[in-house]
């Protein structure tokens, strides 16, 4: 490891907190190989090393949780590979880490539409997370994105809504719910797919298509739609 990578370890080991391990575990996320710091704490440490790729391959590599997400907060957009994209999906083993890389790093890979849809066919459940997370951000990130572009993900949400992975099926409701909030007609079309599930005879579809109808059809989405036009 080199010498940055190693400092860097050590005042992560320094920052170790029992108390909030406890309370990531108690949201689901594992903490096998968690120290307890923080997302504030975390962003805070990346600000000195953005754009740093050499740098978040080496704290990657050191399989310690927060190491990772500091790995995808500090590295470079512009020199990720599909290559490291797949070998870093195929190593997150937490929904917070999947959510992280993909929010903060993935899905500003060129190949991330494509990424969304390969994944959510992969039987690995954070690798499916990660497909139908992209889907959630890039509904929210992807401006110039043409409705079309969104449309052509509500079909797969459909095929992959009776997934009974705890971590999968909340993805794939994410997914849903962000595409309808991004604008009215997108709105029609996820409210549709949703009363779709909602009468589904698998409880899985039932259960993403309830839950999204809610947000969905509530006042305040609504309310923000109209307003946007």
């Amino acid at each position: 490891m080199e010498k940055q990578a190693k400092r860097i370890i050590d005042e992560l080991k320094t920052m170790e907190n029992s108390h909030n391990r406890s309370g990531m575990q108690r949201f689901g996320i594992n903490t096998s190989r968690a120290l307890g710091i923080s997302m504030k704490s975390l962003r805070d440490a990346a600000k000195s090393y953005r754009n740093n790729h050499e740098l978040a391959l080496q704290l990657w590599d050191e399989k310690i949780h927060e190491a990772r997400l500091l790995a995808v907060l500090i590295d470079d957009p512009k020199q990720l590979t599909e290559e490291q994209m797949e070998r870093w999906v195929r190593d997150i083993d937490s929904w917070d880490l999947c959510d992280q890389a993909c929010m903060n790093l993935f899905d500003k890979y060129p190949g991330a539409w494509e990424k969304a849809y390969e994944w959510s066919a992969r039987e690995e459940e954070f690798v499916k997370r990660a497909g139908f997370v992209l889907m959630a951000v890039l509904s929210v990130h992807d401006k110039k994105a043409p409705d079309e572009s969104f449309l052509s993900f509500l079909p797969v949400i459909e095929r992959e809504s009776g997934d009974e992975k705890n971590f999968v099926k909340k993805a794939v409701n994410w997914a849903l719910r962000a595409i309808g909030k991004r604008n009215q007609v997108l709105n029609q079309k996820a409210i549709d797919y949703s009363e779709k599930l909602a009468q589904s005879g698998n409880k899985t579809a039932r259960w993403i298509g309830k839950d999204a109808l809610r947000e969905l059809q509530s006042e305040k989405v609504q309310a923000r739609l109209q307003k946007s036009g």
